[in-house]
């Protein structure tokens, strides 16, 4: 997944940039980043566990920031570190409705490498939308 760490951005948070051929793409590419904030081998992260989330928001960027919220909350209540593998958004009078499957397992600290503990997404330079054919998300994360 397209994505980039943005360093100069905040010294004490963590922010980074993504981008994707459409939303759905993009709404990946922003759990990968997540992911490998907190985890230095997310690869190793197996797909022991399947869930579905499901989020409706009247505007596409709080809904993106509600899913990213959702991770979050999956990571710190179930201990569960999940890749999205299946992106659904749905454009419905009056806003937006997101489906995703995804898969994952409990936090391994042998296997998955924590890095840092995600406390939340923050609204500070969060953006959503479409530069040049390509929609494109930044992202700053509460550590």
């Amino acid at each position: 997944m397209p994505f980039r760490f943005v360093d100069e951005m905040t010294a004490a948070d963590v922010a980074f940039e993504v981008w994707g051929e459409n939303r759905e793409e993009m709404f990946s590419s922003c759990a990968a980043a997540l992911l490998n904030t907190m985890a230095a081998a997310p690869e190793r992260v197996e797909r022991q566990r399947r869930i579905e989330i499901r989020l409706e928001h009247e505007e596409l960027d709080l809904l993106l920031f509600s899913f990213l919220q959702e991770l979050i909350f999956h990571k710190d209540a179930g201990q569960l570190l999940l890749h999205a593998d299946d992106v659904r958004i749905e454009e419905r009078e009056g806003g937006f409705r997101l489906t995703v499957i995804a898969g994952g397992e409990r936090i391994d600290a042998g296997r998955h490498q924590p890095l840092v503990d995600v406390k939340a997404v923050t609204l500070h330079c969060f953006q959503v939308g479409v530069v040049d054919n390509v929609w494109k998300a930044v992202v700053v994360l509460d550590v």
